[in-house]
């Protein structure tokens, strides 16, 4: 395989890449669209794509040294090769040109080759929202049916103490976005998460992205308000019929209303005017999401490696991490 600056693809690797990722239809997700990484390389953070020498499968990443990463990391919520079905593929080709590793955290499971090196598998829930809400709910388990009906009936209650409740599925307005970053932020502060936006490149990143308008890939913005006030919003990706549920959030204050499932409930009642059939909601341990969820797959973390030293101190770091003990000290849940 060559490493490829992305700026310095030319027409043969970008039509093999659509040509790939249309044949397969695991590669759905619109992290996997090229319009992603070519947004991620022009916000700050260099993106470099492995290249087989057929132009049989191709890989976007961020290389740190001798260190790969899958494009968009620490943001990319699945990964994997871009290549048709059936393509062999050997994970040991990409440490090529001094790189040393290829670290993953969100691989697909069904990605050839990468067994030896998975250290975990996690599942990553999505919602089948075919035919609307009513296809939703008669797909739905009973905890996701009974807050959807919950999420009706708080919005009446919303309306009649607060002011009218709106839903706009599609926003093009960056001030809804800024306030969306901003409430976010507030919500990784309050957490003790690691905040995503503390880096201006990846709030250059979303709102690149919400400009995006191409026929099959792009950004999306959805807002939930009480009277003049936001109280929920979502910014997400989507290709196609798939759109990525990625940075959701709701005002603390209106807590009570539980704004993010009347929002969410209001976005799978949307999905066929936007021609949407699923929503990945994403890796994750979510209360929320265990109930919304009609199905899920699996990702996979790992490190490509020829040091079996080092994949084991990773497979160590990983199991401590997600050891019951140290997730109850850190008041986290199993």
């Amino acid at each position: 395989m060559r490493l490829v600056p992305f700026d310095e693809l030319g027409t043969a690797e970008l039509d093999a890449w659509h040509t790939l990722r249309a044949k397969n239809p695991q590669l759905d997700s619109p992290y996997f669209h090229p319009s992603f990484a070519e947004a991620v390389h022009a916000c700050g953070t260099p993106v470099t794509v492995a290249v087989g020498d057929g132009l049989d499968v191709l890989l976007p990443c961020h290389r740190d040294g001798g260190l790969l990463r899958p494009a968009g990391w620490p943001g990319a919520d699945f990964q994997a090769p871009i290549l048709a079905p059936g393509t062999a593929f050997d994970p040991l080709d990409l440490l090529t040109a001094g790189v040393r590793a290829f670290e993953f955290d969100h691989l697909l499971e069904s990605c050839p080759g990468f067994g030896p090196w998975v250290v975990t598998r996690r599942p990553s829930p999505y919602l089948d929202t075919s035919g609307g809400l009513s296809g939703y709910l008669g797909r739905a388990s009973r905890s996701g049916k009974e807050n959807m009906g919950q999420a009706r009936r708080r919005a009446a209650r919303a309306e009649r103490e607060e002011g009218p409740v709106t839903f706009v599925a599609d926003s093009a307005d960056q001030a809804d976005l800024e306030q969306l970053i901003a409430l976010k932020r507030a919500q990784y502060a309050a957490t003790g998460a690691r905040d995503y936006f503390a880096s201006p490149g990846r709030r250059l990143l979303v709102q690149r992205l919400l400009r995006t308008r191409e026929p099959d890939f792009g950004g999306l913005l959805s807002t939930l308000r009480v009277g003049s006030r936001l109280v929920a919003a979502h910014f997400g990706l989507r290709s196609g019929g798939v759109l990525h549920w990625w940075f959701p959030v709701y005002d603390p204050a209106y807590a009570r209303l539980a704004p993010g499932w009347i929002l969410l409930r209001e976005l799978v009642a949307a999905s066929p005017r936007l021609g949407v059939t699923r929503i990945d909601l994403g890796r994750g341990e979510d209360e929320y999401k265990r109930r919304a969820r009609t199905g899920e797959v699996e990702v996979c973390q790992g490190l490509v490696t020829r040091n079996p030293l080092r994949l084991g101190a990773r497979a160590a770091r990983e199991s401590l991490r997600r050891s019951p003990w140290l997730r109850r000290a850190l008041g986290k849940r199993p």
